[in-house]
């Protein structure tokens, strides 16, 4: 699978391991997930764990079952085989915007912003899930803080940001639900180089100011370059898993993933 060469954000890699000693328990963990799309099996068996404070990808090559997962944990699709935990409740138990109020926040492949609202607008339908509205406004602040392009486009129509900025903007809604755990599906797709960087500087930033991060990224380099810990997907099944940096190393990854 060819990859686009991309350097990792200037201490992104130092800051995801200083991070590391701060991970704790599992906050989410997966044993035994299977999901099917009729007679065809997306994903077979795959059992993993997020802990409090990490970054964690997941990658793999296209089809390989990495949305799937994504989409298995908020909900979006059911498990045929399997348990899902989070925080020690089963997902199999809620719906999907129950689960979004449990803490868990999903950005979506494609984005999935409202070109008809504006930023603001935008940011403010993500509180609508949450159980304690809090102080909505402080936390409008905190997002126009890690992202300045959104506090300066606060009123104008979502539809009219570029990728970079709507990508900015999905995130951000996100952060809005006052998740602790945020999934994250192909944040750099269709970003210049550039941009990459400057969106996973800021994913690094996000985590070290406490919220939780499962990344599903094509981009293999980058992802590992951030992440702490990393699970390989092929054809549904984990084949490898260990420590980020590890990967980085290891010759089957770097062969299929890394174009070395």
């Amino acid at each position: 699978m060819s990859e686009t060469r991309s350097k990792a954000p200037a201490g992104a890699a130092a800051e995801a391991t200083a991070v590391q000693a701060a991970a704790g328990e599992p906050i989410l963990t997966l044993e035994d997930v299977h999901v099917s799309y009729g007679n065809i099996r997306a994903v077979r068996g795959i059992s993993m764990e997020v802990r409090r404070g990490e970054i964690v990808t997941l990658i793999g090559a296209n089809g390989a079952g990495k949305t799937t997962t994504l989409r298995a944990i908020s909900r979006l699709v059911p498990i045929a085989q399997g348990r899902i935990t989070f925080r020690g409740q089963d997902l199999a138990r809620f719906p999907a915007h129950e689960v979004v109020r449990l803490g868990i926040c999903h950005v979506p492949e494609g984005r999935g912003v409202f070109a008809n609202l504006t930023v603001r607008e935008n940011l403010l339908l993500a509180t609508y899930s949450r159980r304690g509205k809090g102080d909505i406004e402080q936390d409008l602040e905190r997002v126009y803080s890690v992202f300045p392009r959104l506090a300066e486009r606060r009123n104008q129509y979502a539809g009219t940001l570029s990728g970079g900025e709507q990508q900015m903007l999905a995130v951000g809604r996100a952060l809005m639900t006052g998740g602790e755990l945020m999934l994250l599906d192909e944040p750099s797709m269709g970003l210049a180089p550039i941009l990459v960087e400057e969106i996973f500087r800021i994913l690094v930033e996000i985590n070290r100011q406490g919220t939780t991060l499962l990344l599903v990224e094509q981009n293999a380099r980058m992802a590992l370059q951030v992440a702490h810990r990393a699970y390989v997907l092929e054809t549904g099944a984990i084949t490898v898993s260990g420590p980020a940096k590890d990967l980085l190393d290891d010759p089957r990854v770097r062969e299929a993933y890394l174009g070395a």
